[in-house]
């Protein structure tokens, strides 16, 4: 059975700044995660990033490898006050 992260926090634009922060393109992103089995375009990575498609475990636990990046930078909710 294949899992799903369902976006109820948009988490999207916090792997759009990891990505910045990388200095990668999404297809460059995408290319990484084929490397290591994951089958994601560059248009379903840049769906993820604007949160309209689901993420699979597989490959959060991938991004965050390939970003370097913490739980906590991938999760990090904004709030304003």
């Amino acid at each position: 059975m294949e899992q799903r992260i369902v976006q109820d926090v948009n988490i999207g634009v916090n792997l759009k700044k990891l990505r910045r922060r990388a200095s990668m393109t999404q297809a460059e992103v995408a290319a990484k995660l084929e490397l290591r089995g994951l089958y994601v375009s560059r248009e379903i990575y840049a769906q993820i990033e604007g949160g309209s498609h689901h993420i699979r475990v597989s490959v959060l636990l991938a991004l965050k490898e390939i970003f370097h990046a913490s739980y906590e930078e991938i999760f990090e909710i904004k709030t304003e006050l």
